[in-house]
C-alpha cells in the first residue's frame, strides 16, 4: 500500500491532540483543502519520511482556509474549529471533531452576548488566532470579517466556553488597533500577548498587547533590542522556560517573504527585550502562513510557503529544549514517559541494597571517606615501620646484652604487653615496668614481642621512655606528611 503523502498547502490549522497533529484545510495550489490527516507523535521519525494517516473520507468539514482550531471541550480532547474562509452560504462556523468515535458535529452554543451588542458583532471572522486557556475557553481576537458585499478588519474578543458551550464578549478597551494574520500565544500569568500583523499595512514589533483573561482588560508594552521588522503570517510560541516568545517566517508584506537570517527571533517577556537567538543546525528557507506547535522539545512547523519541499520536508523541527542554542534538526523523539503512573496505582521504589552494584558504591563514596582511608592507610604504614625500627632497637640492645651475660640471659613471655598498647602519644606513665614471671628461651612469637628484663646492662626504664618518645615523633611526623598534599 502507497503511503499516504499530503499535498503541499498554507494557510491550514495544525492541532495537537494526545499524540497526534491534526492538520485541516489549506489553500493548496489551485484549490481551497477539504484534506484531514494526522501525524502520529508519540514515536521517533525522521522528517524526510513521515508517516501521515489520512481522514479526509470521515471529513464532513466545509473546504477552507485560515481559519483557527484548538483542542477543547470538558477534557481538551476535542478538535474544535471556527471561522474561515468557505462558501458564503454557510451558515455553520463551529466544528467539533471527536478522535474517540472519529466522528465530526455541529454543536449547539448558547448565545451569551447582550443583545444590545449582538447586532454589533461580527460571530463569524476570518484570518485570526486561537488561543484556548486553561479552563477550556478559546479567545478569538481580531481577524477580517467577510460579507457578501463587504470585509473589514475586526478588534472584537469573542470567547468560546468549550465546555459549556456558550459565547461571551471580552472588552476590546484599550484593545489594539483591528488587524489580522498577528502572532499570539498564551503566557504562564494567564494573559495573552499579541504581536504584529496587517491591517492594510504590516505593523510594527516595537508594540506588544497583553490581553488578562482573568481581569479581562489590556495592557501595551513597548519592547526594546533588536526590534524584528514588522511581518504577518508568522508563528508564536511559548519558549520552554516560559519566559520567551519565539517567533517565526512571516512576510513583510503580501507575496513577500523574509530571508533565513531574518526569520527567528524571540523576546523576553520579563523585561520584552527582542534578540536573536544563537542558532546550529542546517537553517531552512523562511517560510509564511504555516502553523507552529510546540510538541516535547520541539517548535514544530508545518507546510506554509516559501519552501521548496523537493529539498526540504514539509514539516521543520527547532529543539528549543536548551534556551542558551537553539538546534534545527531532522530527527524527532517523543517526550519519555512518566516514572510513576497514577492510572496504575503502583509507586517507584528505590532499589534494595543487595540490587545496588559494587561500582556505584564506591562512586558514591564521599571525598571526605576517601581522604580518611587514605590517611588511614598512610599512617598505619608509617606506624608499622616505626614498630619495625624500635623492634631493631630493642633486639639490637637485647643481643650486645646476650654477649656481656650469656649465664644470665633470660627471656620472657609479656603476654597482653603487646607494643600495639601504646596507643596513646601522650602517655604519662611514670610507674616502672615489671618483670613477668615467665621466662623462655630466646624466639620469635607472631602478635607476642619480647621485652628485655630492665636492668644495668639492658634497656633501662629511661632508654624505653626515650624510645616511646621516638616512635611518638615518627607518627606525628608521618601524619604532617601523608596530610600535607591533601588539602
Amino acid at each position: 500500500m502507497t503511503p499516504y503523502k499530503p499535498m503541499e498547502r498554507s494557510r491550514h490549522t495544525a492541532t495537537l491532540i494526545d499524540d497526534k497533529l491534526y492538520i485541516l484545510g489549506g489553500y493548496k495550489p489551485l484549490e481551497v483543502g477539504k484534506d484531514f490527516f494526522y501525524l502520529d507523535v508519540s514515536v521517533p521519525f525522521i522528517t524526510r519520511n513521515l508517516l501521515w494517516k489520512d481522514l479526509s473520507s470521515i471529513n464532513t468539514v466545509p473546504s477552507h482556509y485560515h481559519a483557527v482550531s484548538v483542542n477543547g471541550g470538558e477534557n481538551n480532547n476535542s478538535l474544535f474549529l471556527y471561522g474561515g474562509y468557505v462558501d458564503v452560504t454557510v451558515t455553520d462556523f463551529v466544528y467539533i471533531f471527536n478522535p474517540k468515535s472519529n466522528s465530526w458535529s455541529i454543536p449547539q452554543i448558547i448565545d451569551n452576548i447582550p443583545p444590545k451588542l449582538n447586532g454589533n458583532i461580527s460571530m463569524k471572522k476570518n484570518v485570526l488566532t486561537g488561543i484556548i486557556d486553561r479552563n477550556g475557553k478559546m479567545y478569538l481576537w481580531g481577524g477580517l470579517v467577510l460579507g457578501k458585499n463587504t470585509h473589514f478588519f475586526n478588534n472584537d474578543m469573542l470567547i468560546l466556553d468549550t465546555k459549556k458551550l456558550i459565547w461571551e464578549l471580552g472588552s476590546s478597551f484599550d484593545a489594539p488597533t483591528a488587524r489580522m494574520n498577528y502572532g499570539a500565544t498564551l503566557l504562564p500569568d494567564n494573559r495573552i500577548i499579541y504581536m504584529s500583523g496587517f491591517n492594510g499595512d504590516v505593523l510594527t514589533l516595537n508594540q506588544v498587547y497583553l490581553y488578562d483573561t482573568i481581569n479581562d482588560n489590556w495592557n501595551t508594552k513597548t519592547t526594546s533590542g533588536i526590534v524584528p521588522s514588522g511581518r504577518n503570517g508568522f508563528s508564536a510560541v511559548l519558549g520552554s522556560d516560559g519566559q520567551r516568545v519565539i517567533i517565526y517566517g512571516g512576510a513583510p508584506a503580501l507575496n513577500q517573504k523574509f530571508t533565513p537570517e531574518n526569520s527567528l527571533y524571540e523576546l523576553n517577556v520579563i523585561n520584552f527585550e527582542w534578540h536573536i537567538p544563537k542558532i546550529s543546525g542546517i537553517i531552512p528557507k523562511s517560510r509564511a502562513y504555516h502553523s507552529a506547535n510546540v510538541i516535547g522539545k520541539y517548535m514544530v512547523i508545518t507546510f506554509g510557503e516559501g519552501y521548496d519541499r523537493f529539498t526540504e520536508s514539509d514539516i521543520l523541527l527547532l529543539d528549543i529544549s536548551n534556551v542558551d542554542e537553539y538546534i534545527w534538526t531532522y530527527e524527532f523523539y517523543p517526550p519519555p514517559l512518566p516514572q510513576s503512573s497514577t492510572s496504575s496505582g503502583k509507586v517507584l521504589t528505590s532499589p534494595s541494597p543487595s540490587t545496588i552494584s559494587p561500582s556505584i558504591i564506591v562512586q558514591s563514596q564521599s571525598a571526605p571517606s576517601m581522604t580518611g582511608a587514605i590517611i588511614g592507610s598512610l599512617i598505619g604504614g608509617a606506624t608499622l615501620s616505626s614498630v619495625g625500627f624500635l623492634s631493631y632497637r630493642w633486639n639490637k640492645n637485647r643481643q650486645k646484652s646476650n654477649n656481656n651475660n650469656n649465664q644470665e640471659e633470660k627471656n620472657t613471655y609479656n603476654h597482653g604487653r603487646e607494643i600495639e598498647q601504646i596507643q596513646n602519644e601522650f602517655i604519662t606513665n611514670h610507674e616502672p615496668i615489671s618483670t613477668p614471671d615467665s621466662i623462655i628461651n630466646n624466639c620469635s612469637n607472631h602478635g607476642q614481642e619480647s621485652i628485655p628484663i630492665v636492668d644495668d646492662n639492658r634497656l633501662t626504664l629511661h632508654e624505653l621512655k626515650q624510645e616511646i618518645q621516638d616512635l611518638r615523633q615518627i607518627i606525628i611526623q608521618s601524619n604532617k606528611q601523608s596530610t600535607n598534599p591533601i588539602k
